[in-house]
Parts: structure tokens; C-alpha cells; sequence
């Protein structure tokens, strides 16, 4: 039973592994990693600071869904974010999820 157990976690832990490198894959191809990076700024916020500013709020993921869809200024200072219409609905919610579960 106990190993039963461990093998489940160890499988469903390389399953969210692999989500979590797609999710980074997705930000690569979509452009987002021009301006972010997981843990540093560059022109805009790291993704890591991004997820500790909005984690845990009510509506965060629907509203970093919105932003990145159509772009928008002033959560981080003056510099703009352009709308990322180009880029699949479903992506950007990927994105995002991935964004906030980073700690």
C-alpha cells in the first residue's frame, strides 16, 4: 500500500512538472519572456513578483487574464504593457495560472 502511494505521488508529481515546464514553454512562444522573466525584472515584472502581488486575491486570475489580453499601465509604474490579442484565450489562462502558482 505504502508503495502504491509514493508511486501515485511521484507520478502525479512529474505530471505537474511537465505542466509547469508547458506552461514556461508557453510563455516563451507567446512572446511573454521579452519583457518578464521567471525571477527578475526586465521591462516589466518577474513572474514570481507578479504571482506574490496578486496571489490570494479574490478575481486575480480573471483580471491578469483580462490585462494580458488587452495590455494596460499603471500596476507596475509607468511602463505599458501592450494587449496581446494575437495570443489564444486558452494560452493566456495557461499562463496565468502557471504565473500565479509560482512561489
Amino acid at each position: 500500500m505504502k508503495r502504491l502511494v509514493a508511486a501515485s505521488a511521484a507520478t502525479l508529481g512529474l505530471m505537474l512538472a511537465g505542466d509547469v515546464q508547458a506552461d514556461e514553454k508557453l510563455a516563451q512562444t507567446n512572446g511573454c519572456m521579452t519583457c518578464h522573466q521567471i525571477d527578475k525584472k526586465v521591462l516589466g515584472p518577474g513572474f514570481k513578483e507578479i504571482a506574490n502581488k496578486y496571489r490570494g486575491q479574490a478575481g486575480a486570475e480573471a483580471n491578469l487574464i483580462k490585462k494580458v489580453k488587452e495590455g494596460g499601465k499603471g500596476a507596475w509604474g509607468d511602463m505599458v504593457m501592450p494587449p496581446n490579442a494575437h495570443v489564444k484565450d486558452a494560452d493566456i489562462a495557461a499562463i496565468v495560472k502557471w504565473t500565479l502558482a509560482l512561489k
